[in-house]
């Protein structure tokens, strides 16, 4: 019913906006015909035409965006907040033990509900925090570049506040390379390291260039740049993205859980589009060849045997520094976290209880 009434409301401004459209265009059609048509009167009509389709455009925008969050599925009463300098970090503190800091793979829709399956078995042995990252979920979503160095200060600041001592780390994709960049940046803050699916040596070496900064402007682009950021994250395309990328076993699919994905990209005004524009732009990521040698830390990688190319990505990590040990996960793609929980708690309690 709700979307219902959602989508009449939108039909109705847009016939009234189409409309007014017909009219003008209708009566310029006349004025020409009767040679009256001033340059004056013909950009008068197009700045009417071009400020009729931008309401027509932020109306869209607000009922897809009214649409995504209706349900309200991300849930912050379980959690507490950190009040960080560039905005509020939401984080779920569980369990007893050995502090272990989970974090979630560096994508607009992406929240610590990655975490939700595994953090409950791994609270048993541990203490376990998830954060949703600056500009993702239930945390603030400041309009800023955002960039591999201003994550690395946000987990050395919040292991140093919130946890107060050294700390494990598991991290999904992009974001397994802030916890190699935070020991590089503080070797007191982090002790043991483990990258789910990690993205290659040679992605995270790439700069931003004139091709990525343009999108980046494009994304950051009002009215415009929101619809192009509420069509690349709609229901469809995240439904989309676990069959193809984040599942491997299609049945085991919680279209629940497709749905908190939908929401965290577009709470908050869908103000993840400035991450989703930062990530697109190439900001996010930095090269941590030199850092990941240097390192003194314990660090393992945990791959999904269909995920693309992860096998061949933990071998180059291996080739550079042969102490990192590898584990692969049959039968799962990028997040084996939600696809095989338990048995993922089982190869992280192996590689975590080894000296």
């Amino acid at each position: 019913m709700v979307y219902l009434s959602i989508s009449r409301k939108v039909k109705y401004y847009t016939k009234q906006i189409l409309f007014a459209s017909m009219i003008l265009l209708n009566r310029g059609k006349n004025d020409s015909e009767k040679g009256q048509l001033t340059m004056k009167n013909k950009l008068k009509s197009c700045a009417i035409l071009a400020t009729l389709g931008a309401i027509t455009i932020h109306l869209i925008n607000k009922t897809l965006i009214e649409m995504a969050t209706k349900d309200s599925l991300l849930n912050s009463s379980e959690g507490n907040y950190y009040d960080w300098r560039f905005g509020k970090i939401y984080y779920r503190k569980q369990g007893n033990g050995k502090p272990l800091l989970l974090l979630h793979d560096l994508d607009a829709e992406s929240s610590g509900v990655e975490w939700k399956k595994v953090a409950a078995i791994l609270a048993e042995k541990h203490t376990v925090y998830t954060v949703d990252l600056l500009g993702c979920g239930r945390s603030e979503k400041p309009n800023i570049t955002y960039t591999n160095f201003l994550y690395v200060q946000m987990l050395t600041d919040f292991i140093k506040h919130i946890i107060g001592e050294k700390a494990d780390v598991v991290a999904t994709g992009e974001s397994a390379a802030i916890a190699v960049m935070a020991c590089g940046n503080d070797e007191n803050v982090i002790g043991k390291i483990c990258m789910v699916n990690p993205l290659s040596l040679t992605e995270l070496a790439k700069c931003p260039n004139k091709r990525t900064k343009t999108l980046k402007f494009l994304i950051e682009i009002p009215i415009i740049g929101t619809l192009l950021y509420n069509i690349i994250h709609s229901r469809e395309a995240i439904d989309e993205k676990f069959v193809d990328k984040y599942l491997y076993d299609e049945d085991t699919i919680d279209y629940q859980m497709t749905k908190i994905y939908h929401e965290s990209a577009h709470n908050e005004n869908a103000h993840s589009k400035y991450l989703f524009a930062s990530i697109k732009g190439g900001y996010t990521k930095t090269n941590i060849y030199h850092c990941i040698r240097k390192a003194t830390n314990s660090i393992c990688i945990i791959s999904g045997q269909y995920d693309e190319n992860s096998i061949e990505i933990a071998k180059q990590y291996q080739k550079h520094v042969p102490a990192i040990e590898c584990m692969c996960i049959k039968d799962t793609r990028h997040l084996p976290q939600i696809e095989q929980p338990e048995g993922f708690a089982e190869q992280l309690d192996i590689l975590f209880s080894a000296e």
